[in-house]
């Protein structure tokens, strides 16, 4: 069966990664989060107190930094930063606070992207993050853009911090996921944008199950149609 690349982008907290996740699952697919490579850097410079104002030390740190992921015995992708498991500590609220302006400089987009674009050399990949069709891949050939209400967005967001034990208040939710979209959608190197041949998927009063269900349905008609044109 003919394989292709899955780029889905969008705001955070709008399920763009359980879903990429999902459907990589069920089309025996590679799922590559680009936003924990992002948060891997991100950890690494807060760790290591790497002022963002200093491009010698963005580079120095950038050298230093290895980023990989491993699927662990349940069957889920970890992210690992030179060699150690970051999986819990990247998904922090200090890690959550910094990401949008580690992530909108320059030479570590560069550094990232080419590193996806490494990754994602084979077809048979789902990459989510927010410039995966208008950037990493533009030629992808299925391109999604999620978006929903920002509440529901934070309500999503609060639920999965409380999942995992992190006490956090709804109005902090809030004004941290405002800040990023503010980040991400202003930022000079590779702004969140909506690819012009993106399907838009607005998320607010759907399921994951019914956004996987969707997603599918559209990559194995993607599929068919080029196996058609193929003949």
């Amino acid at each position: 069966m003919s394989k292709i690349v899955i780029a889905i982008d969008g705001y955070s907290a709008c399920g763009k990664s359980t879903t990429a996740k999902e459907v990589a699952k069920i089309l025996g697919y590679r799922y590559i989060d680009s936003g924990a490579m992002y948060r891997a850097v991100t950890l690494y410079f807060l760790d290591h107190h790497v002022a963002l104002t200093n491009p010698k030390e963005i580079h120095r740190a950038l050298q230093q930094i290895n980023i990989s992921f491993k699927i662990n015995a349940k069957g889920i992708t970890e992210t690992f930063l030179n060699g150690l498991s970051v999986e819990e500590e990247i998904r922090q609220m200090r890690v959550s606070e910094q990401v949008s302006p580690v992530s909108a400089i320059k030479e570590v987009r560069e550094a990232m992207v080419a590193q996806q674009r490494k990754l994602g050399k084979e077809r048979g990949i789902v990459m989510d993050g927010r410039d995966i069709g208008t950037v990493v891949f533009p030629q992808a050939e299925l391109k999604l853009f999620m978006t929903a209400d920002m509440m529901v967005r934070a309500f999503r967001r609060q639920r999965e911090w409380l999942d995992q034990d992190r006490l956090v208040d709804l109005d902090d939710v809030v004004e941290n996921i405002k800040k990023r979209d503010l980040i991400d959608t202003t930022r000079a190197e590779s702004p969140l944008r909506q690819a012009e041949d993106a399907v838009v998927i607005d998320t607010t009063h759907i399921t994951i199950d019914e956004q996987v269900d969707e997603v599918v349905r559209m990559a194995f008609s993607k599929i068919v149609s080029m196996r058609k044109t193929t003949r």
